[in-house]
Formats: C-alpha cells, structure tokens, sequence
C-alpha cells in the first residue's frame, strides 16, 4: 500500500468513512471531523506510519492536505499532489 493510501485508510478507519472521500478539500469542522475524531485520527496515523507526532503537529492538523505534509516531516513520504 503506498503511503497515500495508508494515509486515507488512517482518517477513513478513524472518521468511520470511505477511504475515496478522503480528500485534501477534508478539514477539521467538516462532519465527523470534530475535535474527539482528531485524536483518533492523530493515534491512527501515529500507529499506521510507527511515528509519534509533535504537539504542534497534532494542534496544526487542520486538514488531510495538512496531514499529508506533517507526516512527510517524518521522513514518509507522501504524494502531495494526490
């Protein structure tokens, strides 16, 4: 699975939604994005890449364009075009 991917499947596992609506127009405030879902989204993404995110990361991911991003900060990753 590439890390794109992993990265959809770690917000649709945590959002209870389809992987395909994961998309960079997502962002925090959307439903079911609130802040309780932000802390499952933070710890599926931590287990899914085997990172442990900075404060400031958790506090500045604001939307998945953001979290792809972040978690390319740790050394993964991501194509930030898709």
């Amino acid at each position: 699975m590439e890390n794109l991917e992993k990265l959809q499947t770690a917000f649709s596992e945590a959002l209870g939604m389809d992987r395909a609506a994961i998309t960079d127009a997502l962002s925090f405030g959307d439903t079911p994005w609130d802040s309780i879902a932000h802390m499952a989204i933070v710890a599926s993404i931590e287990r899914a890449f085997d990172i442990m995110l900075d404060t400031d990361d958790v506090v500045g991911m604001s939307s998945f364009k953001v979290a792809k991003e972040i978690v390319g900060k740790y050394g993964i990753p991501i194509d930030i075009a898709g």
